[in-house]
């Protein structure tokens, strides 16, 4: 497969909806502060993709061809329980979905949209989604430096567009230029510093590394990072800039949400416009597939081919186990899209947001297990299971009881209980992790 197709199928799974609706409708709220978000998704995540890509590859391809995330961390921690326990933590990925669902049901009919995902990645797989994902990210970094261009005749100012744009927006409400929110999610320079530790750590998640994992040689990383950088620099920055243009068009819109796609139709002709919005419903179904893809996947590879052997009453060769996993995966397909839909129909208050809560309540799990995977021997099993269910848990506690109220910093601090309590086990059981080594070795 063309890596330059897949470096834009990264940069589209990456961006979803969060990028094309919801972080311009935080734009459309906080004003500039957001942009440091946007500086986070090409500078500090790619900076991310460039330092862990081609050794986590490399890793894949000692481990025999690995094709996911848990299944990379089962092999390198020697640990069917860690793969398991990944798995199930994935599952968190649906409310990632739901946020996907409902940035279509701002532009389009939710439950159209869920249909149409299930049945394409039910009839395309994985292959069909990574074309169609790198097409469709080509197609929405044009869009993104259309909607820039538009800033031309909307905002005015010519070579000084930017400069009336601000004036504008100050004239709205001074806070809007203000490089640190005095409200919401951006409103301390430690919680946009915890932004760029949650979007450099963002590049770690399950249905990104897919895209490294499905890389054919080492000598084509490199077009691959290049090219994921460049659609993912395209779409972040410009797109987001639109939620601006949008407050000074329409400073009093219900929903934040809308702000694109309200400023498309007002930007451009009806035919244009109405290209652009089918470009974006498609690129959130792309987005979505990777999601849905990613879990099913899982499911079947991950979950119940390590518990299989252990529930069923005789044993299974491995062509029977092959074809009861993807049976698996493909009924849980229709799980998901189900659940997924149900916790579509109450609306969240802010798009960006949950699926900001979603990912990282999967990365305070597994930052730690991945990171010192790379760069500590000593890192054992024990280590990576412990430092799993304690940065998960310690995010859903902080965020669920709001004991931190800013979710990048309960992700922060989350991640960083995850990695002491890592440090700490793998020290304590390191006797153990050698004996059991030895073990196997003799077996």
């Amino acid at each position: 497969m063309n890596p330059w197709l897949v470096g834009a199928s990264f940069a589209t799974s990456y961006a979803s909806a969060n990028l094309f609706i919801g972080v311009p409708g935080l734009a459309y709220q906080y004003g500039t502060a957001v942009l440091w978000y946007t500086l986070g998704c090409f500078g500090v995540s790619w900076l991310a993709l460039l330092l862990f890509a081609k050794t986590f590859w490399c890793y894949g391809r000692d481990f025999g061809r690995v094709s996911t995330l848990p299944e990379w961390l089962g092999k390198r921690y020697n640990s069917k329980a860690l793969q398991a326990l990944v798995s199930l933590l994935i599952l968190f990925n649906v409310y990632y979905i739901v946020g996907q669902n409902v940035g279509l049901a701002t532009i389009f009919e939710t439950v159209i949209g869920v249909t149409i995902t299930i049945l394409y990645i039910g009839l395309g797989g994985a292959y069909a989604q990574i074309v169609t994902d790198g097409i469709q990210g080509i197609f929405m970094a044009i869009t993104s430096v259309f909607v820039a261009l538009s800033f031309l005749w909307t905002i005015g100012g010519g070579w000084n567009v930017f400069g009336e744009l601000t004036s504008q927006l100050a004239s709205i409400n001074p806070d809007l230029t203000s490089a640190v929110a005095n409200s919401g999610p951006y409103n301390s320079v430690l919680a946009i510093m915890a932004v760029q530790f949650l979007l450099f750590s963002f590049v770690l998640m399950p249905h990104l590394l897919n895209k490294v994992l499905s890389i054919e040689t080492e000598k084509e990383l490199a077009p691959f990072t290049l090219s994921a950088g460049i659609v993912l620099f395209v779409i972040s920055t410009l797109m987001v800039l639109g939620g601006l243009g949008a407050r000074v068009l329409f400073p009093a819109l219900q929903s934040a949400d809308a702000a694109i796609p309200m400023y498309i139709i007002e930007a451009f002709p009806a035919v244009i416009a109405t290209l652009m919005i089918v470009g974006i419903v498609s690129a959130i179904l792309s987005s979505t597939d990777s999601l849905y893809l990613g879990i099913t996947t899982s499911i079947g590879n991950d979950l119940y081919r390590v518990v299989a052997p252990f529930l069923s009453k005789k044993t299974l060769t491995p062509a029977q186990l092959d074809k009861r996993a993807l049976n698996v995966a493909k009924g849980s397909l229709v799980i998901i899209g189900m659940l997924s839909l149900y916790f579509s129909l109450e609306r969240p208050d802010s798009l960006s947001i949950l699926i900001q809560f979603s990912f990282s309540a999967i990365l305070s799990g597994i930052l730690a297990p991945i990171s010192l995977g790379y760069i500590w021997s000593r890192g054992n099993n024990y280590g990576a299971i412990a430092a799993l269910i304690t940065g998960a848990s310690m995010y859903v506690l902080f965020t669920s009881m709001n004991l931190i109220a800013n979710i990048y910093l309960a992700m922060f601090f989350s991640s960083l209980a995850s990695f002491a309590v890592m440090f700490v086990v793998s020290i304590l059981t390191a006797k153990q992790a050698v004996s059991e080594k030895e073990l196997r070795k003799t077996v």
